[in-house]
């Protein structure tokens, strides 16, 4: 008898090495639920570990160390110990959870969302997009060159690069761990008012020649991308990569400015800031963004220092405007700005924006 012969259309014999579908769902699932409970842990650990900063740092300084609770050392010391784990705390978790929010808005996506919208439409979507993409003044620089490059209109690019370091993501979220939501939804309002008039304003004035010509030479339309897939364990994985890259890089600012801070909560009398930075003084908003400009610091860093300045009797008003100039007006901005545009667009950009953080500080001064 003669062995069955194989008929054509009978399907293929499945490859043992090949797992059936439903062992990968069960294994996808299983790696999700795993990471659901290390979360869980995570967040019960952070927890913890937030509720007990205060009473930690006061045994330290005022236990171990034996520091007087009035003396200028012991109150330094003291606002050191606390700071320093809160904030880094604070930004640990933050970065986290925008390096998941990142996950869904890559460069090439946020390019995609603003190309071929209207100018004043563009300009509000860019300045919000500014907001949850989380880059700071230097590395918006590129970002900003391929908006150009892709046809986006020039006031529309000057937004999102005026609101991706100025309304950081990060120091909305420590202002409002800080200071309350009050505090941050003014920054946050009063960021994207000055992004979207400053794109706005400088789209208008058609700056568009004083952008170097090899920037327009190397233009391209349309350009083409492929948006990353990914689950909710990648996602997971891209907050955690986060964190290894943006607090890796930022705590030694973070330190110095909480640094920075303690000495000056310690050390500086509590009528001294008031007296220059404080309401009265109207030569001290533009005095703030004066010194502002030429520093250089990541919203983090130079939190603490405002914390300090506050507590110190300093003006709402001016140490927003000192923060914006620091974080939104750097520099090194400046110098990498050089590259792609010209020195009177540089300066009609610098003009614009600082004019916006001016207002800024005096209204919050007036009304606050």
């Amino acid at each position: 008898m003669k062995p069955p012969v194989a008929r054509p259309d009978s399907p293929p014999s499945p490859c043992c090495c090949t797992p059936p579908a439903a062992a990968r769902v069960a294994s996808s699932s299983g790696r999700s639920a795993r990471t659901a409970l290390a979360l869980a842990g995570a967040l019960l650990v952070w927890l913890a570990a937030y509720a007990a900063i205060q009473p930690v740092s006061e045994r330290i300084a005022f236990g171990l160390l034996g520091l007087g609770r009035t003396s200028h050392l012991g109150q330094s010391v003291a606002f050191f110990l606390y700071d320093a784990p809160k904030v880094l705390l604070l930004l640990g978790l933050i970065v986290f959870l925008v390096g998941i929010v990142r996950s869904f808005f890559t460069a090439e996506r946020t390019r995609a969302l603003l190309a071929g919208r209207r100018e004043s439409v563009g300009n509000v979507l860019a300045a919000l997009l500014g907001v949850v993409t989380p880059f700071c003044s230097c590395s918006a620089v590129p970002l900003f060159l391929g908006f150009v490059e892709v046809g986006i209109p020039l006031g529309v690019t000057l937004s999102f690069l005026v609101s991706a370091p100025m309304v950081n993501e990060v120091a909305l979220v420590l202002l409002f761990g800080l200071f309350g939501w009050r505090v941050a939804l003014l920054y946050l309002l009063t960021g994207l008012a000055v992004a979207i008039a400053a794109g706005f304003i400088l789209g208008r004035m058609k700056l568009e020649r004083h952008v170097e010509a090899w920037v327009y030479e190397s233009m391209r339309r349309g350009a083409a991308f492929e948006a990353e897939r990914l689950g909710f364990v990648g996602r997971v994985e891209k907050g955690r990569e986060a964190v290894r890259d943006v607090v890796g890089k930022v705590w030694p600012w973070v330190l110095a400015g909480i640094a920075v801070g303690a000495g000056v909560h310690g050390y500086v009398p509590e009528g001294l800031l008031a007296s220059f930075m404080g309401k009265s003084a109207w030569w001290s908003v533009p005095a703030a963004v004066v010194i502002g400009v030429p520093m250089y610091s990541n919203a983090a860093g130079i939190i603490p220092v405002v914390e300090a300045l506050l507590g110190k009797g300093a003006a709402l008003g001016t140490v927003l405007a000192f923060m914006m100039s620091v974080i939104g007006l750097s520099l090194p901005e400046i110098v990498i700005l050089r590259k792609v545009l010209r020195p009177p667009l540089i300066a009609a950009f610098v003009g614009v924006v600082a004019s916006g953080i001016l207002l800024v500080g005096w209204l919050f001064n007036a009304v606050l």
